[in-house]
């Protein structure tokens, strides 16, 4: 697999919900995606904690790299959507970073599980999500 790093960032800046927010795709490998997204004022919630959904769009970018991998690396295979998710939030982040990493723990022709585990740049463990994707017919 041929993976180009700075052709995938480019094909994901179009989802503009996620750059907007400031996430970062930093490493793809085949096995695994790490992305991050500095906390900011405007991730905050009411009480001063990262709000539940700037954690999630960090974790469904990371999936949504991830699931789409072999299309983005040039396979002839229809683009995959999520198809259910969920997840847990674990602790309050303390550091000024969020870094979602992700693993595929089951990928069928049409179906596919990843696991997204969110950190922040201290060690704190913020939150765990299980993604599941649908890969289209082409």
């Amino acid at each position: 697999m041929n993976i180009d790093l700075e052709k995938i960032r480019a094909f994901m800046a179009r989802d503009r919900f996620a750059s907007n927010a400031g996430v970062v795709i930093d490493s793809v490998k085949e096995d695994e995606v790490l992305c991050s997204m500095p906390i900011t004022p405007e991730h905050l919630n009411a009480v001063g904690s990262v709000q539940g959904g700037a954690i999630f769009t960090l974790a469904d970018l990371a999936f949504a790299v991830h699931s789409n991998l072999r299309l983005l690396t040039g396979e002839k295979i229809g683009p995959t959507v999520g198809q259910s998710n969920s997840i847990s939030y674990l602790a309050a982040a303390k550091g000024k970073t969020l870094i979602a990493r992700s693993s595929c723990l089951s990928r069928g022709r049409s179906v596919s599980v990843f696991r997204i585990e969110v950190w922040d740049d201290l060690g704190t463990f913020v939150a765990d999500m299980r993604g599941n994707g649908f890969t289209k017919t082409v």
